[in-house]
Formats: C-alpha cells, sequence, structure tokens
C-alpha cells in the first residue's frame, strides 16, 4: 500500500484540485501506483469548511469522491477549524484519534503533536505557521490564534518527545526555521515569513529527533533538499504530489 502527499489544497482557491484527480494522478503516478494509494495527506491549509462557500466545497468533495481513499490534513495556518468546538473526533485506527470533517469522501484533519502510524510508518505531525496576510480586508477571512501552538500542546509535546524521539517520517505545515531560511533568504519577498515562532518550534523539535525525512507545504514551492552534512531530506511542496511506499524496512518516495 502506499500514501499520497500534496501541498497546500486551499479549498482549491487557486486549481490546486486540478493536480489531485484521479485522471490527472493516474497519468503522472501509473495505474499501478495510484491502485496502492490509502491514504492521502494534505500538508496543511487544506481549507476546508470556509464559510460562504458552501457550493465550492460541495464540487471539491464530489471531484474528490472519485477516488477511492481518504484525506487527512495537517493543519496549517488560518484553517477554519481552528474557530469550530464541535468537531467530530473518532478513531480510524491509526494510533491517535482525528477531526473528522467529512464523509464521502472521508475527511479529517491530524492532530498536532501527535504521532500516527500510517500505513505501517511512523509520522511525527506537527503543523501551523504564521499567516502573512493578515492585513488582508477581503471578506470573509478570519485567523485564530490557535494557528500557533497553545503552551499546553508544547509542554505536551516535549514531554512526549523524551521517550518517544524516533520517527520515519515528520510531516508538518511549514518547515523547520533553519531549512526555511537556507532554501529561501535569497527571496526577499519571502522574508517576513521566517518571523515564524511555528517554524522555530519546528526547530527545536528538529534538535531532538531522529527521523529519515521531513514533509511540509506552506511555502508554495517544489523544492527537495537534501542536506548532505546530515544525510536528512526535506521536502517542500505545493501542487506536485508524491507517493510513499515502505516494503519491508526500505522505503520509497517518488
Amino acid at each position: 500500500m502506499a500514501i499520497l502527499f500534496s501541498g497546500d489544497f486551499h479549498g482549491n482557491e487557486a486549481g490546486e484540485l486540478s493536480f489531485l484527480t484521479k485522471k490527472v494522478l493516474i497519468k503522472k503516478h501509473g495505474q499501478i501506483k495510484y491502485n496502492r494509494i490509502k491514504y492521502h495527506i494534505i500538508l496543511g491549509d487544506g481549507g476546508f469548511m470556509w464559510h460562504n462557500k458552501e457550493k465550492t466545497e460541495k464540487f471539491n468533495y464530489k471531484t474528490l469522491a472519485n477516488r477511492s481513499f481518504p484525506i487527512l490534513c495537517v493543519l496549517g495556518n488560518h484553517e477554519p477549524i481552528y474557530g469550530m468546538n464541535n468537531l467530530k473526533e473518532i478513531d480510524i485506527g491509526i494510533g491517535e484519534t482525528v477531526w473528522q470533517i467529512n464523509t464521502n469522501p472521508f475527511t479529517a484533519y491530524l492532530k498536532r503533536g501527535k504521532v500516527y502510524h500510517i500505513d505501517g510508518i511512523k509520522f511525527l505531525v506537527l503543523g501551523g505557521a504564521l499567516s502573512i496576510d493578515k492585513k488582508s480586508r477581503k471578506p470573509g477571512i478570519e485567523w485564530w490564534e490557535q494557528e500557533y501552538w497553545t503552551k499546553q500542546e508544547e509542554q505536551d509535546l516535549f514531554k512526549l518527545l523524551e521517550t518517544e524521539n524516533t520517527f520515519d517520517y515528520v510531516i508538518s505545515h511549514t518547515g523547520p526555521h533553519h531549512i526555511n531560511v537556507r532554501l529561501f533568504e535569497r527571496q526577499t519577498f519571502l522574508s517576513e515569513k521566517f518571523s515564524d515562532e511555528a517554524a522555530l518550534l519546528n526547530d527545536d523539535v528538529h534538535n531532538k529527533i531522529t527521523f529519515r525525512e521531513w514533509l511540509c507545504g506552506h511555502w508554495h514551492q517544489e523544492i527537495t533538499h537534501h542536506d548532505i552534512n546530515t544525510n536528512l531530506v526535506y521536502h517542500y511542496m505545493y501542487k506536485s504530489t508524491k507517493i510513499l511506499e515502505k516494503t519491508g524496512n526500505e522505503f520509497e518516495l517518488f
């Protein structure tokens, strides 16, 4: 079996759905690999449940339902579910509970600061990021304090890492701060994103764990960075897709 990864979805605000249809995925990855997909993980900013976008969301779900696998979302920055307290919490057998937001296709948000075992692969799930567009006056746009971790969430996470600190993969919305700066410091239009408490938190986590590779979104870039000093790999994704498979003790991301 396999796991499909993609970057920010934004509720299909910029046509992101066109990269995730059954037809496009089969064309890119082939029918055999497509048939192995068991889950689709969105790396933050799923953008589901925005007010006054019910018609668009209905269309999105109808298209996504043509595929046979559920969707799991990492928490991004301005996700509408941050302002909700009546979400359905369920156990789907991947180690921790998730917040279900839709039935067909099954769509849910993963909790940040938790460990999930998905298709035999051990993930540390982080999340959140700085919203640099808070000055926007676009109608219907909202922000919530929960975009950043609470002190209790941070304490719980680092307590967890005292006894559990080895993972196959880390998935988050923004990347670790030191990698963000290394990749994007010359792109001055992105400089605002460097003042990000969530990325700095990712750095603190990075220094306490071992892992194979790190996948994230947020930057709207398509970059795979191999740190030759640590032999670690970081995948920054947006409209691209990757499939992760595990065979025995071997991992392949393509």
